[in-house]
Formats: structure tokens, sequence, C-alpha cells
């Protein structure tokens, strides 16, 4: 059976488990009590990475991890914990979210404080930021790393050509460049991860935290055609997409998905992040789970990777269709 295990994060020294967690589910009214059994669960799994964000029910989140935290006794040392900024928490200012200065160093200190932490290992800008200068916003991250409020920054759902445009500046300043990119990635979403990114894996030697690993739970076919369950807007979204034409080709595919699941003895999900965890470029899948029952199935996903073989990986290719095409060289 296969194991959690650690890499490093992209060329980095850090080292990160496979799964991680998010906090994305965590807010106000979460039982904290099962927040406490979620994290102590993941890490006695082996789970090392935890993710945040500013914004995750409006810095809500954030604060019951750092409770989390605290009630499990965990070993700052043993722990790898991030947050992003860009979306803020609430505030209506004008300077209330974004990549200003002002915003990510008020933005980090303001998560710090919910976390309960003197420090966070990667703070990550939750989107790129047009109208700030790329310059300002490598030094602002720069000046949190050399105030020892974090190790390292990276970015979320940037474009290869921004990144690229950031360890250009970096390096020209003399500072440090992101080490990491959290996109989307599942088996719906595979175009930057697959394709637009790799040019700069070894360039800059990029790590990648992937986020909504089950595509908004599309794959897990149980939910294929009913958002049952679902809290009232993401319900009326998640129904939207399922009744578009795309969405209505994305279930014909799960369809098919199901059965090639249950074949192998586990259900959809645990395939489908059983697939993620053997792409290359992938140095941590972040798992969410709202019910102890979610996260314990998920991390049984771990046994799938090894029945994987390259003949089954091909059938999943055939069945998804969502393979980018090779980037063309004309050098033959």
């Amino acid at each position: 059976m296969s194991q959690i295990t650690y890499k490093r994060l992209g060329k980095s020294g850090l080292k990160v488990s496979s799964l991680s967690f998010g906090s994305g589910t965590f807010n106000s009214k979460f039982d904290q009590s099962v927040a406490d059994e979620l994290i102590k669960v993941a890490y006695e799994a082996g789970i090392n990475f935890f993710d945040n964000a500013e914004n995750y029910s409006l810095g809500e989140a954030e604060v019951v991890f750092g409770k989390a935290i605290k009630n499990n006794n965990l070993k700052r040392e043993d722990l790898v914990i991030s947050t992003k900024i860009f979306f803020g928490s609430g505030g209506w200012g004008p300077n209330a979210n974004g990549l200003s200065k002002k915003h990510i160093i008020e933005g980090l200190n303001a998560s710090l404080k919910r976390l309960q932490l003197d420090y966070v290992d990667i703070v990550f800008s939750h989107r790129p930021d047009p109208e700030v200068p790329i310059e300002e916003t490598v030094r602002a991250f720069n000046q949190l790393i050399s105030e020892g409020k974090v190790f390292y920054w990276g970015t979320s759902e940037w474009s290869a050509q921004q990144i690229t445009e950031a360890h250009v500046v970096a390096q020209k300043l003399g500072l440090e460049g992101p080490i990491a990119e959290q996109p989307e990635y599942n088996l719906f979403q595979r175009e930057k991860v697959e394709k637009e990114y790799l040019p700069i894996y070894e360039t800059f030697g990029l790590g990648t935290t992937t986020w909504s690993p089950l595509a908004s739970g599309i794959p897990q076919g149980t939910r294929l055609g009913t958002t049952e369950g679902w809290i009232k807007p993401l319900a009326d979204h998640l129904k939207s997409q399922l009744e578009s034409p795309e969405g209505q080709v994305k279930a014909e595919k799960v369809r098919k998905f199901v059965p090639f699941a249950e074949k192998l003895g586990f259900t959809p999900a645990q395939v489908a992040l059983a697939w993620l965890l053997k792409q290359p470029n992938v140095s941590t899948v972040i798992l969410g789970a709202s019910k102890l029952e979610q996260l314990k199935d998920n991390l049984k996903a771990l046994e799938a990777v090894d029945k994987l073989t390259p003949e089954l990986i091909q059938e999943l290719e055939d069945i998804f269709q969502t393979k980018p095409t090779p980037i063309q060289n004309f050098r033959g």
C-alpha cells in the first residue's frame, strides 16, 4: 500500500506531503471539535502541509484552523502552513484587497493574528493584480521574508508569463522569486499544469500545490445530475454548470468513469486523486473536507496509486479526452 510521501516544493529545500489539507470548508459556524479531529486525522496520516487564505469565510477559516493546531498541541516545526493574500477578509476600502505593498503586509499580519502564528512557511498571491507594478509586489513579499514572517512566497492562478516576469524582476533586484504556483488541476482542467507551465518548471524550479482535485465534486459521480446537499449559492452554480452543453459533455464522461473506478474497487474520487498523485509536476494535492468520513475516504486514494498501471491510465485518457495537445516542435 502506498503511503504519503514527501518531496521538495520545487527547487526549494521545503518538503511537503503528497496530500495536503485546505481549510476552505471552515467557517464561524463550523464545529471546532470536528475541525480539531480533521486536522488530527490528516496529521496522523502523514499530512504536513496545510493551506489557508485570508478570504476563506472572510478570515474565519484561519481562526478555526489556528485553534485546531493549538488544540491538537502540534509542533510548529512539524507543519508547513500557508495562507493566500489578495481578496481581503471583508474590508471594503480601496486598499482592502489586491497586491499593493500595503495590503500584502497588512493582510499577512492580520492572517498571522487569526492563525495565532508568528510566521507562515509560504504566502501565496491568490491572484495576479494588473493594477499593481510587479516590482512592488515582489518587494512586498520579500520584505515579509526579511522580517521573518514568511519563509517563501508563491502564486496562484498566475500565467506562465506573469510568473516569468516575477522571477525576472526578482533576479534583477537580487530578491527571491515565487517557489510555487497553486493552480486548479484535475481530470477536466489540465492545460496550465501539463502545457503552459512546462517551460518554467525547470527554468525556475517551480513547484505546484494543486487545488480543486475533484472539480467541484463532479468526478465523484454520486452528485451527478443533482445538487442535493450543497450550500444554495454553490448548488445553483453547480446546477448551471451541469445543465450547460459543456456540463452535459462532462456528465457523459463521468458516467463512463464511475464503472471504471468501481472495477478497480475504489470510488471515482479516490481514482481521480490517485491519478493526480501520479502526475510528475504535482508537488502536493490539496484536499478539502467538512466531515471526517470525507477525509478518510480521500486518504484511501493512496491505495489506488499503484493500481493505476499505464494501461489503465490510457483507459482514463480515452474516457476523458482532456489531455492537452503537445507543444509543437517545428524542428521535426
